[in-house]
């Protein structure tokens, strides 16, 4: 089973360059990957910035994949006008689902089956941070505020458990929410810790404070920023597999987003 973890930055070609074919992009490097199953942060749910797609549809469709599901962090365009969502506000959008209203956050796909889905709420930091963003090529930074924040869950009917998620980046905060997540993946029934499966952009530099005492990490690699990786910030971790136990592949920079995909294969 090969597993990828990829923030997509809502599928945007880096180098900037208006002129890219971004869907040839993504089919590109989606197929160099050649994902079993996929968790993507940062994407979007027909937004106009993003064509009006939605990206993890369109993703799973290129992936041939029947499963797919789309966690919205926030409702509307993060660069423009948006709100934390509310309890009328449909928070786990399917393959069997659908919402009209345009999102941000996280999905997953899958070519193997998905029995269930589940959904954590994470509440985002009160104060924000000053952040780096590509801009011409180059990285600028800017105050952003947080927005809360989501784990997205698929069962598998192979009996895996894979868990994705994009945590705050305030420092302090994401440690917090990474805590409650791993407590929640031993909540959802499977018993067999070695199929339990934490991934995404984890906004911690450090690999030591990312595993904690009782989780390892899988994959070493320096994924941010994608055209010149200087520290690993994506995870794959696990409770009882060690990074000897996967096989680890690393692709170069395809091209899109400032992320670089981590991917790991299992028996």
């Amino acid at each position: 089973m090969r597993i990828t973890s990829w923030n997509l930055l809502h599928g945007e070609a880096i180098p900037p360059d208006k002129e890219a074919d971004k869907t040839a992009l993504l089919s590109a490097a989606l197929g160099q990957l050649a994902s079993d199953v996929i968790g993507l942060q940062e994407v979007d749910y027909f937004l106009e910035r993003s064509g009006n797609h939605n990206q993890v549809g369109t993703v799973a469709s290129m992936m041939a994949a029947s499963d797919w599901a789309f966690a919205p962090s926030l409702i509307g365009d993060p660069d423009k006008d948006w709100r934390n969502p509310i309890e009328s506000d449909d928070t786990l959008i399917t393959n069997n689902s659908q919402m009209s209203t345009g999102s941000y956050g996280i999905g997953m796909v899958s070519k193997i089956p998905v029995t269930s889905w589940h959904r954590l709420d994470l509440k985002g930091s009160p104060i924000g941070v000053l952040m780096a963003f590509p801009v011409d090529g180059k990285l600028k930074r800017f105050y952003v505020r947080d927005h809360p924040r989501s784990a997205l869950a698929a069962q598998l009917d192979n009996g895996w458990l894979i868990i994705n998620t994009h945590l705050s980046f305030v420092p302090g905060f994401s440690l917090a929410q990474l805590i409650k997540i791993k407590r929640w993946a031993n909540t959802l029934g499977v018993a067999d810790k070695s199929k339990i499966l934490i991934m995404g952009d984890l906004n911690i530099p450090m690999a030591s404070f990312a595993r904690g005492f009782k989780w390892k990490s899988l994959a070493t690699q320096r994924t941010f920023p994608s055209w010149y990786p200087k520290v690993q910030i994506d995870y794959f971790l696990s409770q009882s597999l060690r990074a000897k136990d996967v096989r680890h592949i690393q692709y170069p920079h395809s091209g899109m987003s400032d992320h670089l995909p981590l991917q790991i294969e299992v028996d």
